[in-house]
C-alpha cells in the first residue's frame, strides 16, 4: 500500500475536495480520508517506528480505505478481515499472519474475541475504531518478501488460507483492467463485493483510488439498492460474482437500469452464456466474463468489442504478460482446443500463503507456472474456457458423474437463471445428484427438467434425481456460491422429499 498511499498524499495536496468514496455514510473527500489516514499512521508510529503488519476490519466503507492507507504510510502490510468472520477464523489468521496490530470497531473486536493477553494495548484509532497492539516490538516487515496485502480465502481445501499479494501484482491487475474497460481518471467504480476478499480489495478499493476516481459502495448487498446506487452515481464499471449479477437482472424494474454502465466484469463462479446474455440485455449494459483467482488476480478478460460467443461464452484472454496453458497427464502443454489441467504464470502471481507470519511460496512447475486445480481449454485465438474443478464429481453406485457437465446441461435450458448440482447421501448408492435452481418465471419441476434433458439427448444416468427451486443459491460472505451450504440445503430438502424422482 506504500505506493498508493504516497499517490493519495499528492492527490490530497493537489485536489483535497475531490470525492474519493461514496458509501452508506455519505460522500468522503480525498482530503478527509488522508487526514484520517495520517492521524492513524501517527498513532501507529507512536507504538513502534517500524513498519507494521496490521489486521484491519474490512467493511465496504471509507474506513477500510483510510485504515489501509495509514498502514501504507507506515510502510507496513495490511491484512483485510471481515467483521463477520468467526472467532475460529480469527484464530487461524493470528497464527498464519502473526500481526503486530489489529484495527476495528468494538463490536468486531468482541466478535473476533481479540485476546487481551496478546494485544494488551488499546487506543483510539479513529472514530469508533480501536487500535490494539501487542506488547512486543513490531516484527520485521521484510518477512513478507515483498508482500503488501493479505486476505483470507476459503479456497478448495476446506481450511481458510491467507493469500499474500504484492502491491506490484495489484497494480498490474488494476492497470490491465483499466486499459481493457477504458476507464478514465475521475470515473466512479462500484465496490459491492465485500472488501475482505482479495479480488474486491484489488478491484473494488485499490483500483478506484489508483485511477483517481470514486469508490461507490453499499454497507449491505441489495440488488435493488445496487441498481439505484449505480444509476444515481454514474458508475462506469463494477465487478460482481455471477450470483450478484444475475440477481440484478431478476429484480423488479431492472430493465435498462444499467444503460450508463460501460461494462460489468463477472467472474468467480459457474456461468452460462444464455443466462448472461439475457441478463445484460435486460440491464442494458455489457458483461465481461472473466477468470481469476486470489492467487493470480483477475488474469483474463475479453474486450468490450468481442462478440457474445467470446465475451459471454468463454472466460476471456490472458492479460498482457500473463500465460494460461492446458497440460496433459505428462505435464506437457496441449495443443489449442484440447482440455487439460490449467496452469498460469504472470505478474499478478501471489507471493505465497501466510503461515506462521511468513509467506510460504507456492509449488510452481520448473518453468514457473502455478497449477490452478481447474480444467481449461485454450483456443487458437488465445481465449480460454474453464471447465470446472478437476475433482468435482458425484459417485453414484461406483459411477462417476461430472458435476460441471450436469450443471452446464441444466443451465442451458430455457428459464434457468442459475443452477448448482451437489451430492446428497444415499444409503444404497452412496450419493445421488440434487439440483438447486433459480428460475426466471414458472418454477420448473424435476419432470420438466428431465423431459428437456431427454429431448436434448443428455444421458439418463447424468440426470438429477432431486430438483429444488430456490429464490437464491447459498452464498458465502463475498457473494460467491457456497457449495458446502448448498450440500447442506439439498441434503435437508432431499430428506423431506418423499416424491423425488429416482433414476433407475
Amino acid at each position: 500500500m506504500k505506493a498508493l498511499a504516497q499517490e493519495m498524499v499528492e492527490q490530497a495536496r493537489r485536489a483535497p475536495a475531490e470525492i474519493a468514496v461514496i458509501d452508506e455514510f455519505g460522500q468522503h473527500t480525498v482530503g478527509e480520508i488522508m487526514a484520517t489516514a495520517t492521524a492513524l499512521a501517527d498513532r501507529i508510529a507512536a507504538v513502534d517506528h517500524r513498519g507494521p503488519t496490521v489486521i484491519i476490519q474490512a467493511d465496504n466503507t471509507w474506513r477500510t480505505l483510510a485504515a489501509a492507507l495509514a498502514v501504507g504510510l507506515r510502510g507496513g502490510v495490511v491484512a483485510v478481515f471481515s467483521p463477520h468472520a468467526t472467532e475460529s477464523e480469527f484464530r487461524l489468521a493470528l497464527a498464519d499472519i502473526d500481526p503486530d496490530l489489529v484495527v476495528g470497531d468494538a463490536a468486531a473486536l468482541r466478535h473476533w474475541d481479540v485476546p487481551e493477553t496478546e494485544f494488551p494495548s488499546a487506543v483510539t484509532a479513529f472514530g469508533d475504531h480501536l487500535l490494539r497492539a501487542r506488547a512486543a516490538p513490531f516484527g520485521p516487515v521484510q518477512r513478507w518478501r515483498g508482500g503488501s496485502a493479505i486476505a483470507m480465502t476459503s479456497g478448495s481445501t476446506g481450511r481458510p488460507k491467507c493469500v499474500v499479494q504484492s502491491e506490484d501484482a495489484i497494480r498490474y491487475a488494476c492497470r490491465s483492467t483499466i486499459d481493457t474497460v477504458g476507464l478514465r481518471p475521475g470515473e466512479s467504480v462500484g465496490a459491492f463485493v465485500p472488501l475482505s476478499s482479495v479480488a474486491a480489495f484489488c478491484f473494488g478499493m485499490y483500483l478506484p483510488a489508483f485511477l483517481g476516481g470514486t469508490m461507490v459502495t453499499l454497507g449491505r448487498w441489495s440488488p435493488e439498492a445496487a441498481l439505484e446506487t449505480m444509476a444515481e452515481h454514474r458508475v462506469a464499471w463494477t465487478m460482481l460474482v455471477p450470483t450478484m449479477a444475475l440477481q440484478l437482472s431478476v429484480t423488479d424494474n431492472s430493465a435498462g437500469r444499467l444503460a450508463g454502465l460501460r461494462a460489468m466484469t463477472v467472474g468467480g463462479g459457474p456461468m452460462n452464456q444464455r443466462a448472461l446474455a439475457e441478463a445484460e440485455t435486460k440491464l442494458g449494459t455489457t458483461f465481461l466474463r472473466v477468470f481469476g483467482m486470489s492467487e493470480c488476480l483477475g488474469h483474463t478478460t475479453p474486450r468490450l468489442d468481442d462478440p457474445p460467443e467470446i465475451r459471454l461464452g468463454r472466460d476471456g484472454r490472458p492479460f498482457s504478460g500473463t500465460v494460461v496453458r492446458a497440460v496433459g497427464e505428462s505435464a506437457t502443454p496441449l495443443p489449442a482446443g484440447a482440455i487439460g489441467d490449467a496452469q498460469v504464470k504472470g505478474p499478478s502471481l501471489f507471493v505465497g500463503y501466510a503461515r506462521g507470519g511468513v509467506p510460504v511460496p507456492p509449488d510452481l512447475t520448473a518453468d514457473g507456472f502455478l497449477p490452478t486445480g481447474d480444467l481449461v481449454e485454450v483456443a487458437a485465438d488465445g481465449s480460454i474456457r474453464v471447465m470446472g474443478r478437476q475433482k468435482q464429481i458425484i459417485i453414484r453406485g461406483g459411477r462417476n458423474i461430472d458435476i460441471n457437465e450436469m450443471e452446464s446441461a441444466i443451465a442451458a435450458l430455457p428459464g434457468i437463471v442459475q443452477v448448482c448440482v451437489v451430492p446428497v447421501p444415499d444409503e444404497l448408492l452412496g450419493e445421488r445428484a440434487a439440483a438447486l435452481v433459480v428460475a426466471d418465471g414458472a418454477q420448473p419441476t424435476l419432470a420438466t427438467i428431465t423431459d428437456q434433458l431427454a429431448a436434448a439427448d443428455f444421458p439418463k444416468f447424468k440426470w438429477p434425481e432431486y430438483l429444488f427451486s430456490v429464490a437464491d443459491l447459498p452464498q458465502n460472505r463475498v457473494g460467491k456460491l457456497s457449495r458446502p451450504d448448498a450440500i447442506q440445503l439439498a441434503t435437508r430438502l432431499a430428506a423431506a422429499d418423499s416424491n423425488s424422482y429416482q433414476v433407475g
